[in-house]
């Protein structure tokens, strides 16, 4: 029988995994990217591994099958500094109501949530916590930069090959079927394509006569300058998210600036670094002490989310041999979503975990 041929275009954490997944099932995979790898949103993204909150049960399911991926390779080596699960840590403003209802929720799904107080977080400022909050002690964090040059080794040694920089790429079909990839200097031919480049995956599949509602936001993630307090738990306030990195680092985001995010005439987005501070200045009042933080870096750009707000995964009805993946929390369904595209990708058989985020619900 002849080797399957698959192109992967995206070279964020979904791409790569996938493409690490289709490898190790015999396939000759090619990735190409638009930029360098992980030069997209999973640079610039949270990647808190969680299920925490209100979603479909199917969402949900598939989130902690996520999680259960990460803790396999995490209890390969413990020692990484890039992947840990020491929990999340979750409040919002108000009478303490939404936080007591979102705790229900999470219980009745099993979901290990516990309310805390002040006293139960040391590594919370005194100040910054007024009532009641969520422990959930089986999250963790990834650095997806770190996580995709792990993968990346992977597929190389495989046989596997990463195309970088070359610029916008398209579908290319015959006779109704997917048959390979092309972009301005090059074309592959392949049995089969997977699409999972991020926040432009409807633009990417709308040439084909597919429409994917697009809700992806503007964001930005601020790493901080090494020599950050040593938190271990992923924390989610109402001014400022904050997470671990490595080098004595720190991450951080929120939605509340995102008006002050504006487009550049030349392409990408700027924003006035007044508000960077005032974002950094938010995390320093969460830490106990008089803490110092600097902005080292930020990147701006958008944020997956599918209009739904549910995945967008599977082979498109309307062209047979292309895959899509598109979604929010690309961090916890990396691995999961890699191993189980690659399965229907290879096999023609359609995973019943997915049945629910197929493309074709838009139609």
């Amino acid at each position: 029988m002849a080797t399957k041929q698959v192109v992967v275009i995206g070279g964020g954490v979904l791409g790569v995994s996938s493409a690490l997944q289709l490898a190790k099932r015999g396939t000759a995979v090619t990735l190409v990217t638009e930029a360098a790898l992980c030069s997209g949103a999973s640079g610039r993204s949270l990647s808190w591994l969680n299920s925490a909150g209100e979603r479909s049960t199917p969402y949900h399911l598939l989130r902690m099958a996520g999680i259960d991926r990460y803790r396999t390779l995490f209890s390969e080596d413990p020692t990484r500094d890039w992947l840990r699960f020491d929990g999340g840590v979750f409040w919002t403003t108000g009478d303490g109501s939404a936080v007591r209802a979102r705790h229900r929720y999470e219980k009745t799904h099993g979901y290990d949530s516990h309310l805390v107080t002040r006293d139960e977080l040391p590594q919370i400022d005194a100040d910054a916590l007024n009532g009641e909050a969520i422990f959930n002690p089986g999250e963790g964090w990834v650095s997806l930069p770190d996580l995709i040059a792990y993968l990346a080794q992977q597929l190389r040694a495989l046989g596997g090959e990463i195309i970088e920089h070359v610029g916008p790429a398209q579908v290319v079909t015959r006779d109704g079927r997917a048959c390979g990839v092309r972009w301005e200097t090059g074309e592959l031919l392949a049995d089969a394509v997977l699409v999972a480049c991020g926040p432009a995956t409807p633009a990417v599949v709308a040439p084909l006569g597919v429409r994917i509602p697009n809700g992806s936001p503007l964001s930005m993630l601020v790493i901080t300058q090494p020599g950050a307090p040593d938190i271990k738990t992923v924390l989610n306030t109402p001014r400022v998210a904050v997470r671990p990195n490595p080098g004595g680092r720190l991450a951080l985001d929120h939605d509340w600036y995102e008006n002050a995010i504006q487009p550049l005439a030349s392409g990408g987005f700027t924003i006035d670094e007044q508000v960077v501070r005032q974002l950094v200045h938010e995390a320093e009042k969460l830490l106990p002490g008089d803490i110092a933080l600097q902005a080292q870096s930020w990147k701006i750009g958008y944020k997956p989310i599918p209009g739904d707000g549910e995945p967008v995964l599977g082979e498109l009805q309307q062209v047979p041999g292309c895959f899509v993946a598109f979604t929010h929390s690309g961090a916890t369904l990396a691995l999961i979503v890699g191993e189980l595209l690659a399965d229907e990708i290879v096999s023609g058989d359609k995973h019943p975990m997915l049945a629910t985020f197929r493309p074709e619900r838009f139609s």
